[in-house]
């Protein structure tokens, strides 16, 4: 009889936390079957433009070029599914970086990706690299997200101001 306003009490507390979670529709869309093999072809349009320096250091070193286009990445597979990025480079800028599809093999999966892909993006697009810091709690994700951006920015012949490379690895294995 003691026990009954706990047990109750742990009741309420347990229903009201069910009842109060939400479970969240992915924000980024996947691409179907039809579509990826539609957007698997790179459109590049590179143009080399020399760029003017003021310092007149004559080391020898070469003209940069600016690269300009849209590239969609290779799909990369994980266990969870796949992840596949267009990207999009204006004047040797990084400008624009969409999922076209992001893991969603399961709820947890998607819910997952969901809250990565916005972190991802914009880290991209600060950074202007692939070179990207994985998101916490989204390994799998942050991995293949990298390697597809990777894939589409050496499609259009970008390199990163400071010469880095995607490094982030898929894991073998587990979450």
């Amino acid at each position: 009889m003691r026990r009954s306003p706990i047990v109750l009490a742990a009741t309420v507390a347990g229903t009201a936390g069910t009842l109060a979670f939400h479970v969240h529709s992915p924000s980024v869309p996947t691409a179907t079957a039809a579509a990826t093999t539609a957007t698997a072809t790179a459109t590049r349009t590179p143009t080399p433009t020399p760029t003017t320096s003021g310092s007149g250091s004559g080391s020898g070193s070469s003209t940069p070029k600016t690269v300009s286009g849209t590239a969609t990445g290779d799909a990369i597979p994980t266990q969870y599914g796949n992840a596949q990025v267009r990207v999009t480079v204006k004047g040797g800028k990084i400008v624009n970086v969409e999922a076209l599809q992001l893991q969603g093999i399961d709820p947890r999966s998607v819910a997952i990706s969901s809250y990565a892909a916005p972190i991802l993006q914009q880290e991209a697009l600060t950074q202007q690299t692939a070179a990207i810091d994985a998101v916490s709690g989204a390994t799998f994700t942050s991995a293949s997200y990298s390697q597809s951006l990777q894939s589409g920015l050496d499609k259009l012949g970008f390199k990163a101001a400071d010469g880095s490379v995607a490094t982030l690895q898929v894991p073998q294995g587990g979450r």
